[in-house]
């Protein structure tokens, strides 16, 4: 499934080819996120037209609709939604945090005060509850209750179709004691391997639809211990070649541990297996990564950021309704190559954040996915061709001046 290419050396940093049935996907890559089976205000074909090789959608949100059923009649997720490329889905494991403790972001989370183990966010009520065999959570749509273990996570994904699917895990704040990072830890290793053998079951059952490929998910937070302990238990799960296909580097992590954490993973994974880092697009947390070992990366924040009228440059991050942009008949990033950058000003997309056009939205997003892409497919282009750390140097310097 995964070929290695070029490595940089003295890091663990390296080009490979991940092979789906939909077609290879050459990383590092950026997988854009279409959470609903849709990039928000973009359509599938402008997604490929910008560059994207892959797209990765919410299992937890299919399965509250459509449903998962709908899906699968309908071919399969890239058939639904019109996209012939390769595409992911996670397990619904986010959720068990977002809906049981309130918190959205965990990238930047600070853990210098260590809550109680029920922590949750200032203002938001509990949705989830989660024991030794599951969840158990309150729809977000309409207050119905629900109920994911992992099979039933194998069972949606399996469904859904997705060239890559994700193990079911917990996902614990940074705020949680050690204690109980420990007790989760265990919870997720034990739905690891159920998740295997469900996989397996369904592989065998749903021989008609194409292969899928499972990725295990690598917790324990901020701990060195834990971090390690996690991935050689998932390695350790593969017997005669049964085991996971890839790994996904998950959980709650500090912006400033970024690296050091991905590291410590990385080198307990086997060389000749993906490893997807969840949840991540800040360029400087993508150029740490990649040094790091990881291949592909996921995140909602290109999009999400550009329907709040927040756009990126080589110059770095602004907002595009500030009064300097009212005049300034100029692209969003003049060395933009991007649909939106060629065709229309900073002075037109001021104005339609103004009047609340919705178009305002597709067209930022177009250009923060595609400088998101584009930055990545870079770093690629950079490995292969020995210069990376110059690359990477020049470019921060500009973004973060």
């Amino acid at each position: 499934m995964f070929t290695v290419g070029k490595e940089l050396e003295g890091t663990l940093g390296r080009t490979g080819t991940i092979a789906t049935p939909h077609g290879e996907i050459r990383t590092p890559a950026f997988i854009p996120v279409g959470t609903r089976a849709t990039v928000k205000a973009v359509l599938p074909e402008q997604m490929a037209d910008l560059g994207a090789q892959a797209l990765l959608a919410n299992a937890y949100h299919l399965y509250l609709q459509p449903g998962a059923d709908i899906v699968d009649e309908a071919g399969g997720l890239g058939t639904f939604m019109n996209w012939p490329g390769p595409t992911f889905t996670d397990s619904g494991g986010f959720q068990v945090l977002s809906l049981g403790a309130g918190f959205q972001k965990t990238l930047s989370m600070d853990s210098h005060s260590v809550q109680p183990d029920d922590v949750i966010a200032e203002g938001k009520d509990r949705l989830a509850t989660v024991d030794d065999d599951g969840v158990t959570f309150k729809s977000h749509l309409d207050g119905s209750m629900h109920r994911f273990t992992p099979e039933v996570s194998m069972q949606i994904q399996h469904q859904l179709g997705a060239d890559i699917m994700f193990a079911f895990d917990e996902l614990t704040t940074l705020m949680n004691s050690k204690g109980y990072q420990v007790e989760s830890l265990a919870r997720t290793q034990a739905w690891a391997e159920r998740c295997l053998v469900e996989h397996r079951r369904l592989s065998a059952e749903r021989a008609h639809r194409p292969p899928q490929a499972l990725f295990g998910v690598v917790q324990g937070a901020q701990h060195e211990d834990l971090r390690r302990q996690a991935a050689r238990g998932l390695v350790g799960l593969d017997h005669d070649g049964t085991g996971f296909d890839g790994f996904g580097v998950g959980g709650a992590i500090e912006k400033e541990n970024l690296g050091t954490i991905v590291r410590w993973v990385c080198e307990e994974l086997p060389a000749d297996k993906p490893r997807h880092l969840l949840g991540i697009s800040e360029p400087d947390d993508l150029f740490t990564a990649v040094e790091n070992g990881c291949d592909t990366f996921d995140c909602v924040s290109p999009s999400r950021v550009a329907r709040s009228s927040r756009v990126y440059a080589m110059a770095g991050r602004y907002n595009v309704m500030v009064a300097a942009s009212r005049r300034d008949f100029g692209p969003i990033d003049p060395e933009c190559d991007c649909y939106t950058c060629a065709h229309y000003s900073k002075a037109y997309l001021h104005h339609l954040f103004k009047t609340k056009e919705y178009v305002a939205a597709t067209l930022c997003t177009i250009h923060n996915e595609r400088f998101t892409v584009r930055l990545v497919d870079d770093m690629r282009s950079h490995l292969e061709a020995g210069t990376f750390r110059e690359f990477r140097d020049d470019f921060l310097a500009r973004f973060y001046a």
